[in-house]
């Protein structure tokens, strides 16, 4: 999983990984290699100032280069929302927008914050896209959203 993270992102995915604690992960294999990898930890994002929703936070999602655009990415993406059906909502920061775009992710347009014993903390540049899962309570995608803070990519 580190090796095919580090290879598709380009960077060492060690430090980021030491970060996700209690990660669950979705892999994908083609005959037998992993070849497709998303991983999802749960948060606690807040819409205005509704009650926070569990979060299955959907990081690390990684194809490896020569099997990219056959579908895998797809179904590691299908399973995870599958299996997350019990959370509030899933949400994720995109690298790109279009494999989620295509599975029913949205944007988020309203400002992102990051929650900090000092007070919330506006994230100008943070980008995040949500997925609307069977118990998702009505949202509004131009409203403010923060996270908790945490170690790592705070999105």
């Amino acid at each position: 999983m580190l090796q095919l993270c580090s290879r598709a992102y380009d960077f060492d995915f060690e430090p980021l990984f030491r970060t996700f604690h209690d990660a669950t992960h979705i892999l994908g294999y083609c005959d037998g290699m992993l070849v497709s990898h998303a991983l999802w930890v749960t948060r606690w994002l807040q819409c205005n100032d509704r009650s926070p929703m569990r979060t299955a936070y959907v990081e690390a999602v990684a194809t490896a280069e020569a099997y990219r655009g056959r579908g895998f990415a797809s179904a590691v993406m299908e399973e995870l929302a599958s299996a997350i059906a019990d959370f509030d909502v899933a949400a994720l920061s995109p690298a790109r927008y279009g494999l989620y775009l295509r599975l029913s992710w949205q944007l988020w347009r309203g400002p992102l914050f990051i929650r900090t014993d000092d007070g919330p903390r506006s994230t100008p540049d943070g980008e995040v896209m949500v997925l609307r899962l069977p118990q998702t309570p009505s949202l509004e995608l131009d409203a403010p959203l923060s996270a908790e803070w945490r170690e790592g990519e705070l999105w």
